[in-house]
């Protein structure tokens, strides 16, 4: 059947434009030599909000930065319309080189890792004394990701008005890892808060814990602000997820000026280690490395040719410091309900 009459003219027919567009492709690309300096805030359904010159600035990834994700805490290269206004969208054409990655497996079999923050310099390991009850697997867990990270680890121990901190923190003692503990009452009338946000000061803290700890009532306190917040089921003893995204938030100035920045992420139910090196967790223990010098070839520190075990017996070391290592290394064969 013809579509067209006997005299047709060229103008007459249609003609469909070339999906590759009328210019050839080039693997050149533009330097975006004047774009602004950003820091990445939150990510959401692949919209990114910025930090721009003062500004919040909603952006999308450009595409030439292929399949690289970027991530809340990294600091960015933005172009385009940087005004902020509604309805507008710049562009983030660069991601600088990251001094630090906390990474996660949703198991241990899971073969993906999962970048939760880029350029932290402190692990915050938020844990509820009771309701629901402490979880040290999952808190041994989150301390090998972020000796394997290098961050520092915080333990923050909420609801200390429901049971006592001691034997917790008694675990952890060999351990060396700093510590506050804070209740409901504390943080709602500021002394528990502020206690926190000294130890925030000046740094860029990542808070990591299970739904219904407290972590975003805490985080709440620190910066002031008011995200959503839930309860601890009844009956299965969880919390809810409140928290869908991680999203950053600059602590208050201090009247010494020294600022900080706390990112709140969403509650995990588990923190798989899938992707850690455990050869690199010792270097946390600067007391054992020098004698794991001497153990054979792929060493596990827990068989019976490790050379920490006489390292210790010639009173190099605590004996708890071992012990710590050692449960450490195997949270990964163990599950984090044990």
């Amino acid at each position: 059947m013809r579509r067209y009459g006997k005299h047709t003219d060229e103008d007459d027919i249609r003609v469909r434009p070339s999906r590759r567009g009328s210019r050839p492709r080039t693997h050149t690309r533009p330097k975006h030599e004047d774009a602004a300096e950003g820091l990445v805030l939150t990510v959401d359904r692949g919209r990114l909000t910025c930090l721009v010159e003062g500004r919040t600035v909603t952006a999308m990834k450009a595409r030439e930065l292929g399949r690289k994700a970027v991530v809340v805490g990294d600091r960015v290269a933005v172009v385009g319309d940087l005004s902020g206004e509604k309805d507008t969208l710049a562009r983030v054409v660069r991601v600088a080189e990251r001094s630090s990655v906390l990474r996660r497996t949703a198991d241990d079999n899971d073969p993906y890792e999962r970048v939760v923050v880029a350029n932290a310099d402190q692990l915050a390991v938020v844990t509820a004394l009771a309701d629901p009850e402490p979880r040290p697997r999952l808190i041994d867990r989150c301390l090998v990701a972020a000796f394997d990270a290098g961050l520092e680890p915080l333990l923050v121990l909420t609801k200390s008005d429901l049971a006592p901190a001691g034997p917790l923190l008694e675990t952890y003692a060999p351990l060396g890892v700093r510590h506050v503990v804070t209740s409901r009452a504390e943080l709602a009338e500021g002394p528990g808060a502020e206690e926190v946000r000294e130890l925030l000061r000046g740094r860029t803290t990542v808070c990591v814990g299970h739904s219904g700890v407290g972590k975003t009532t805490l985080v709440n306190a620190l910066v002031e602000r008011q995200r959503a917040t839930g309860v601890v089921n009844a009956v299965t003893g969880r919390g809810r997820h409140t928290t869908t995204s991680a999203l950053a938030l600059p602590l208050p100035p201090s009247p010494v000026g020294a600022d900080g920045w706390v990112i709140d992420t969403p509650g995990v139910r588990s923190f798989g280690l899938n992707h850690i090196q455990l050869s690199r967790v010792i270097h946390a223990f600067p007391d054992l490395e020098e004698g794991a010098a001497e153990c054979p070839r792929a060493c596990s520190h827990n068989e019976p040719a490790c050379a920490l075990d006489q390292w210790v017996a010639d009173g190099h070391a605590d004996p708890a410091r071992l012990h710590s290592l050692r449960r450490l290394l195997a949270t990964r064969e163990r599950r984090e309900g044990d």
